[in-house]
């Protein structure tokens, strides 16, 4: 079992329960279903969705098809992930920006562990 963590601002908001809550019922569903399975199962049953970003600790859950829905997560310990981000893929290409956006929230998310 792998634990699903979503990213929470100081405010005690989820952007990325935001963006899930922002996509039609059924895009909402195929993600929630992902990651239904991920944390019954673990990671290695979601190998199809997800990918490792080059040169970042984020992994990308993919949707793939019409939708090319991304969720971009980093792995909190062996048995949890954190959510920290998510955006409707346009381009070929993970723009910079997205992967920006998930790698800020990720050193804030480590902030206040580190001050411990």
């Amino acid at each position: 079992m792998t634990k699903v963590i979503y990213y929470t601002t100081a405010l005690k908001e989820s952007p990325a329960l935001e963006f899930l809550r922002s996509l039609s019922l059924q895009q909402e569903r195929k993600v929630r279903r992902v990651l239904a399975y991920i944390e019954t199962y673990g990671l290695t049953t979601a190998i199809r969705h997800i990918k490792k970003l080059t040169g970042t600790p984020l992994w990308e859950i993919r949707i793939l098809g019409q939708d090319n829905i991304r969720v971009l997560y980093a792995t909190e310990d062996r048995d949890a992930i954190i959510i920290l981000h998510g955006f409707i893929k346009k381009s070929p290409r993970t723009p910079i920006k997205e992967v920006e956006t998930a790698l800020q929230r990720l050193v804030e998310w480590k902030k206040p562990k580190d001050a411990t």
